[in-house]
């Protein structure tokens, strides 16, 4: 099992290179930062964090078809892998629908958007002349060039995990990525998502095992789970009011149980949502507890077949606390 954090950049950059420093110093192996575009920008966050770190793996998680073109994404993840030093990892997703509704962006085609962005992305960082003729993606002898004394080659080969949650993006997933970073932290949404991403990748000649399955997760530890069940309700509501009827079908939660949940937080009623997200909800949604606690759900989403677990958003009562007991979890495995 692989382990990595998940950072919002909404705070300055060199407090989540402070906090990505002591992920590494605990074990960790992979360093997510969130790319949306009312926080501080991810390329410019993971600049920071490398040159705050010495190995751990820098991820963007995740950037999506839309709101960047594929070169400009591609000059982006490569210019910040040439900082790293050759340890950066890109996420590409469909998108966030509020947050593209903000921006007075369709997203048309989903699907088709993210699987030709991700192969336009891996032609350019090679480094010639990309000319593509997608239904979503149009390219014209567009280059990526970066030019030096030695003339440093762009791409190292930096692998893309796609952001999948429905069926067909879960079999793009496998046939187009190295990972899939899937927003879920219980054993049955992987039993559902893994032969799934097994049939794309089979698909595309490959197999399952080359392919990073990771649950990007809602996670929160503490010594005393009832503080940790407190930090993680408040995510887990809105994961709950925005999660489709099949995801909702799947834990047992009713639509009447999700209005609820939804109308609480839209009219800024946060403090009734302790009671309304039971800790069987908090349980299905999110990996949360004490120290032992998580060690035994991370060890059942092993079985489940995922291969990195991110710890996600709120890690718990205490940042800085939470990162060291992310490092005596990752001591057990």
């Amino acid at each position: 099992m692989k382990f990595g954090i998940e950072f919002v950049p909404n705070e300055p950059a060199a407090q989540i290179a402070a906090y990505a420093k002591a992920a590494e110093e605990q074990g960790v192996e992979y360093v997510w930062v969130t790319d949306h575009h009312n926080n501080r920008d991810v390329y410019s966050t993971i600049a920071v964090l490398a040159s705050a770190t010495d190995g751990i793996k820098l991820g963007a998680g995740v950037t999506n078809p839309y709101t960047r073109s594929p070169v400009i994404t591609a000059s982006s993840i490569a210019s910040v892998n040439e900082i790293a030093g050759g340890r950066v990892i890109l996420g590409i997703g469909p998108g966030d629908k509020m947050t593209l509704d903000a921006l007075g962006i369709a997203g048309d085609k989903p699907l088709t958007a993210v699987k030709e962005t991700v192969i336009a992305v891996r032609e350019l960082l090679q480094g010639g002349k990309v000319t593509f003729d997608g239904d979503i993606i149009r390219l014209k002898n567009a280059k990526i060039d970066f030019a030096g004394p030695k003339r440093t080659a762009v791409s190292m080969d930096i692998p893309i995990y796609v952001g999948a949650q429905g069926p067909k993006m879960l079999e793009a997933a496998g046939a187009v990525g190295n990972g899939v970073l899937i927003n879920g932290s219980h054993p049955d949404d992987f039993t559902a998502a893994v032969p799934l991403i097994q049939k794309g990748a089979e698909a595309a000649g490959k197999t399952l095992a080359e392919i990073d399955v990771a649950a990007y997760t809602c996670f929160s530890i503490d010594e005393d789970a009832e503080k940790a069940y407190a930090a993680a309700k408040p995510v887990v509501a809105f994961i709950v009011a925005g999660a489709s009827v099949s995801v909702l079908e799947r834990h047992g939660v009713s639509a009447a149980v999700r209005q609820e949940i939804a109308g609480a937080i839209s009219q800024g009623r946060f403090k009734d949502l302790n009671a309304l997200v039971t800790d069987k909800i908090a349980d299905r949604f999110s990996i949360t507890g004490s120290l032992d606690d998580c060690i035994g759900k991370v060890k059942e989403l092993e079985k489940a077949g995922v291969t990195q677990i991110v710890a996600g958003s709120p890690l718990g009562p205490n940042k800085e606390k939470s990162i060291q007991f992310i490092g005596k979890m990752i001591s057990e495995f």
